[in-house]
């Protein structure tokens, strides 16, 4: 048999035989190689799918780099540039997955390099599936094949999708695609996109990078429409998910809508602040060529995406609800403590944090610093808060004072 089908039945075999494995599947196919330790912090980036879908180009990808480095984004740390769904159109004769040609006519290496080129890291999108999410082909059975091709190319993220999958187990098609890309010569970064249907907080810190915790967020302050939810839906569904997050290893409640429309400037910064609280990966999903001031001051407000980037990787949680009101809290490197007090309701709120909320003497003296409007307040003691605009947030880093 020649060498190149014989590898090509070798992986349908051991698809096949994956999609049969228990539960416990990492037990039984053995990851030699560690995860690569590349995403220490959450990664930041931009993905196409929230504003464009289907219709990608390599025209636009480069528009989006180019956007990216000019407007301050990636000053302020977002580095990927992740084509989602609809880049590929079919395989050649030997299998490999191939661009589009009429979107894609210059190749995906070539887009890779003008994107590192930029100073930027380069991310493609595939599924678990025979077909992906858009009907493209699927990496099902073609795995290994696929991980060669993107280290070939330059490949710094792959988004992995669960579309047309049948009846694999998650955790068995999900070690697979890791194994290959750990043996393809080349770290990326592995997104899990299972949508948290079996719970892959619980076994996915060996596996990938992160791991989607629920369906995709639409561009709305709350509700469901179909598949999706709204911000605040999406929040709740990681509320309680703290323990499953840590560095290199993140809780993923899906992409940023900011800049899309759909909600106010005061709800996109409710957004942006509770993603940095549940130590999200940041990843646009606006187009960043056509950005208005509230959006940049917003996708690049250094001290929020601090909280978010913290070295302690600790995800925060909500450590008080009463009605509307909510109070969500995250330890910080240093022994600081970020806050987000949040108002739900339609009307404005007086609120506050007390410090034994989180765990201080309520004697202690702090200082404590507004993220949005900077304010710095020093020598506060016993609780700090303020009146919070309906959908709005207040959110400080406090820091213990002598």
């Amino acid at each position: 048999m020649h060498p190149l089908i014989q590898r090509i039945a070798h992986t349908l075999a051991l698809a096949s035989l994956l999609a049969a494995l228990p539960v416990h599947a990492h037990e039984t196919l053995k990851l030699d190689a560690p995860k690569p330790n590349i995403a220490p912090t959450p990664p930041m980036g931009w993905n196409s799918w929230n504003k464009f879908a289907c219709n990608v180009s390599e025209q636009l990808i480069r528009q989006q780099a180019d956007a990216m480095a000019a407007s301050g984004m990636k000053d302020a740390g977002y580095r990927y540039i992740v084509i989602d769904d609809c880049w590929q159109k079919s395989r050649d004769a030997d299998g490999n997955i191939q661009a589009d040609p009429e979107r894609f006519p210059s190749g995906i290496k070539a887009l890779a390099d003008y994107v590192h080129g930029k100073g930027l890291k380069f991310g493609l999108y595939s599924d678990a599936g025979s077909l992906t999410c858009g009907s493209r082909p699927g990496s099902a059975g073609h795995e290994f094949q696929d991980a060669r091709q993107y280290a070939r190319w330059g490949v710094d993220y792959l988004k992995y999708d669960w579309c047309y999958t049948g009846t694999r187990n998650a955790e068995a098609a999900y070690t697979i695609m890791a194994k290959a890309l750990r043996e393809s010569g080349r770290d990326i970064v592995f997104s899990l996109c299972e949508w948290g249907g079996s719970k892959p907080g619980r076994w996915a810190q060996t596996v990938g990078h992160l791991w989607r915790t629920t369906g995709d967020i639409y561009d709305a302050w709350e509700g469901k429409k179909g598949w999706s939810h709204g911000m605040l839906n999406i929040l709740d569904m990681n509320a309680e998910l703290a323990g499953e997050s840590a560095p290199n290893g993140w809780n993923d409640p899906d992409m940023l809508e900011v800049g899309n429309g759909g909600m106010t400037t005061t709800e996109y910064e409710s957004h942006f602040s509770l993603w940095a609280m549940l130590a999200a990966p940041l990843i646009a999903g606006n187009d960043l060529s056509k950005m208005d001031a509230d959006t940049v001051r917003i996708l690049t407000n250094k001290d929020v995406i601090a909280v978010d980037q913290d070295p302690l990787g600790k995800q925060g949680s909500r450590a008080l609800r009463e009605g509307d009101l909510e109070v969500w809290a995250r330890p910080l490197a240093d022994g600081e403590h970020a806050v987000v007090l949040l108002n739900r309701g339609k009307t404005p709120a007086n609120m506050k944090v007390d410090w034994e909320l989180l765990g201080l003497p309520n004697d202690q003296k702090a200082d404590v610093k507004d993220l949005w409007s900077k304010k710095v307040t020093k020598g506060v003691r016993g609780s700090y808060g303020g009146k919070v605009a309906p959908h709005g947030v207040i959110m400080v880093r406090i820091k213990a004072a002598p």
